[in-house]
């Protein structure tokens, strides 16, 4: 397949993300604006910054005017998996790929872009087809801040309170789905909960800044997480 049919393959195949990265990027438009973020300062964080929970975690990081080092863990632990899913994606590129176009495609490396590339029917992905859905979906992600941090100004009080819901919603239909089939999962989404709950109840522990919250509580949930239901890799006899 030629660089230009792959590119155009990946355009297609990054419409759906596109849509979908408008919807959710157009809440935290809402978000930024309502915080006093300017609509040039949210899609500039939007464009260098493609990764919705990270991006999230910062507004409550800047709310909170916390340092950047604060900024830099909590983007760290929470967007660790890209480095799991780049390195998972790069054993699908030819070895003889040049390391320019492992760097470009890495900055694209979400979870849909990286679904979508690891289903890619051939052995080799190329690097043109990975192209194609960045290309496809970063704009939507821009686009989406800008319609919502534009809309600020204009839709009522209520109308964006309704969606500002939005966000949780699409948090919710992400965990529902998986706990409904692993009863371990939902156990540690309770204990999540209850936890979240009791950092912001407790005397002490509420003065922790919400990004430090976010480290802890990922960092010693996942850890114990892991201790005690590891995944059990299936073990083929040659």
């Amino acid at each position: 397949m030629s660089n230009f049919k792959a590119f155009k393959k990946g355009l297609k195949n990054g419409t759906p993300i596109f849509l979908g990265y408008l919807a959710v990027s157009f809440t935290f438009g809402i978000q930024a604006k309502s915080m006093g973020i300017e609509t040039w300062q949210a899609a500039l964080i939007s464009a260098t910054n493609l990764t919705s929970a990270g991006q999230f975690a910062a507004l409550g990081v800047i709310a909170s005017a916390s340092s950047y080092i604060e900024m830099a863990l909590t983007q760290l632990v929470i967007n660790l998996r890209y480095c799991l899913m780049s390195s998972s994606l790069s054993q699908r590129f030819d070895t003889k790929m040049k390391s320019i176009h492992r760097y470009l495609i890495a900055f694209g490396v979400t979870d849909e872009i990286f679904g979508v590339s690891s289903a890619y029917e051939k052995e080799n992905v190329p690097p043109a087809y990975c192209y194609g859905l960045i290309a496809a979906s970063w704009p939507g992600w821009v686009l989406g801040t800008i319609l919502g941090a534009v809309s600020g100004d204009i839709l009522p009080t209520s109308i964006l309170s309704a969606l500002g819901v939005a966000l949780y919603g699409m948090f919710i239909a992400i965990i529902v789905p998986p706990t409904k089939k692993n009863k371990v999962l939902l156990g540690i989404v309770v204990i999540s909960m209850l936890l979240s709950l009791g950092f912001a109840l407790t005397p002490i522990l509420k003065e922790i800044s919400s990004g430090f919250k976010v480290i802890i509580l990922t960092l010693v949930i996942a850890s114990a997480a892991a201790y005690f239901f590891p995944i059990k890799e299936d073990v083929h006899d040659e």
